[in-house]
């Protein structure tokens, strides 16, 4: 499969981890003018190390810039672009018309993805893009295939995005307004509290009667009215690139490390080799909600997690590999274990999916019967030469 395989990151160190998993690209936000603002972001001196770090590795850094800006966010754009060129990043996510007018003016060399923000919708509002010198959309995830088949016939040359895992927003495109109604922080200026993802409770309240709290209830089967599941196409990613799509995008500059390898794994292996049961379970194993296609194979009613807010996932994170050797391996602790633990290995090398017995466990020299002390380096017992960026975890079941 040729497409190419695009990571979140939202901090240097997931982007490390998103490269090392088998990423092709890398999508990150600075300090400013992203609709991530509460991930960690980058500063112009890390955005550059991002780059140099991927292009050595023949890899590409996308830098979003989506926010829905206003008047006084355009005095320091055009500075903003003109920089991110300097530092040849590949390209700029942006979603508003003024946003891109600056862009282009100060950063002529500079690629332009139009994000899904712009709601990316129909062939021609594609064919404008392409027109203005966008080179890339990112395709709102509404779309059905024949509908994206009929885009790419319509465009054909101008590359095409699709998200293929990850959460889902309850609104049209993500254009939400609930985040600021009910707790003044405007999702389409990176500030989203997710307010979908609340459990809600009515109450009948009047000069006559207060019956106080009430658990809202559809259907019998939850409270969680406004909670869409989470999107995984990860059987359906050839249907995707016969109709064009050159760019499988997964969401999650917010999510952890553990849950970054865990998807970018399953999802290179799936392009490399095929979806098949290992990619499957694979993608239970990190925190999700259920699972659903969307709209992609068609109109679809059953898209929200009506439950819960979300599982845990089949695994419990352990321990970032620091360093491996031939019997031991230096870890870095992340979650509680004990020697006689049985741990397995996440990795994008052949010692994935394989597993051990914790038979002794060392801190600062001295054995330790319990590893407990997070973020502490222990050296335990290994039969694997594990790499640097490597991980451990333990199956619940």
């Amino acid at each position: 499969m040729k497409a190419e395989l695009l990571a979140p990151a939202g901090n240097f160190s997931k982007l490390k981890t998103a490269l090392y998993f088998g990423a092709d690209a890398a999508y990150i936000g600075g300090k400013d003018f992203s609709l991530r603002s509460f991930a960690d972001n980058f500063t112009r001196e890390e955005m550059a190390e991002a780059v140099r770090l991927a292009h050595a590795m023949g890899k590409k850094i996308y830098v979003t810039a989506n926010i829905f800006a206003k008047n006084a966010d355009m005095t320091l754009m055009e500075d903003y672009f003109a920089f991110l060129q300097s530092a040849q990043v590949d390209a700029a996510i942006i979603s508003d018309s003024g946003v891109f007018y600056a862009a282009k003016k100060s950063a002529p060399k500079l690629q332009i993805h139009i994000s899904t923000q712009a709601n990316l919708t129909n062939k021609y509002a594609v064919k404008f893009w392409r027109e203005q010198g966008a080179t890339r959309a990112v395709l709102a995830r509404e779309l059905s295939l024949d509908e994206i088949k009929e885009i790419k016939d319509f465009v054909p040359d101008m590359e095409l995005e699709a998200f293929v895992h990850g959460a889902m927003c309850i609104s049209y495109s993500g254009r939400c307004l609930l985040s600021n109604y009910l707790a003044g922080r405007e999702s389409n200026r990176g500030e989203c509290v997710q307010a979908c993802r609340w459990n809600y409770q009515i109450r009948k309240s009047d000069e006559k009667s207060d019956s106080g709290w009430l658990d809202t209830e559809e259907d019998g089967r939850g409270t969680y009215i406004l909670n869409s599941k989470d999107l995984n196409m990860s059987a359906h990613l050839e249907k995707l690139e016969k109709a064009g799509v050159c760019s499988f995008k997964i969401e999650g500059r917010m999510k952890s490390e553990y849950y970054l390898a865990t998807v970018i794994n399953a999802y290179r292996r799936c392009m490399d080799g095929g979806f098949n049961e290992t990619v499957e379970r694979e993608l239970l194993t990190a925190a999700h909600r259920d699972y659903t296609t969307a709209y992609t194979l068609g109109d679809n009613g059953k898209t929200v997690n009506y439950t819960d807010s979300q599982t845990k996932g089949d695994c419990e994170y352990i321990a970032n590999v620091i360093s491996g050797g031939s019997g031991f391996a230096e870890v870095e602790m992340r979650g509680r274990f004990k020697v006689g633990d049985r741990l397995e290995v996440l990795s994008p090398t052949d010692n994935f999916g394989k597993s051990f017995t914790v038979e002794k466990a060392l801190l600062d020299g001295e054995e330790a019967e319990d590893c407990k002390l997070v973020q502490k380096i222990y050296r335990i017992s290994c039969p694997f030469e594990l790499k640097q960026g490597d991980i451990l975890r333990r199956r619940k079941i």
